[in-house]
């Protein structure tokens, strides 16, 4: 079995906010995509995970996207929506 379709585990790496049976059904995949202040999966909670955390992919967003892309999700979610809509309130 694939790693990026393997259930049976959870991948978190952290404390998650989803249910203990529904991290080990899912495929990593799904978990990873997964915000991490929802449910951390990278191997640094914190770190840059290589994607946007804005809304519509990045779009909802005036911060470059390459730039998005690198901060840290927790730096994401503290810029104001209005710069940088992750959806939080």
């Amino acid at each position: 079995m694939s790693s990026q379709t393997s259930q049976g585990i959870s991948h978190a790496t952290g404390n998650s906010k989803v249910p203990q049976s529904a991290q080990e059904k899912v495929p990593k995949d799904v978990e990873q995509s997964l915000p991490d202040s929802v449910h951390p999966t990278s191997s640094g909670p914190g770190q840059s995970t290589n994607k946007s955390h804005a809304k519509n992919g990045g779009d909802a967003s005036i911060v470059p996207q390459k730039l998005q892309e690198k901060l840290p999700e927790s730096v994401e979610r503290a810029v104001p929506n209005v710069i940088h809509d992750t959806g939080d309130k």
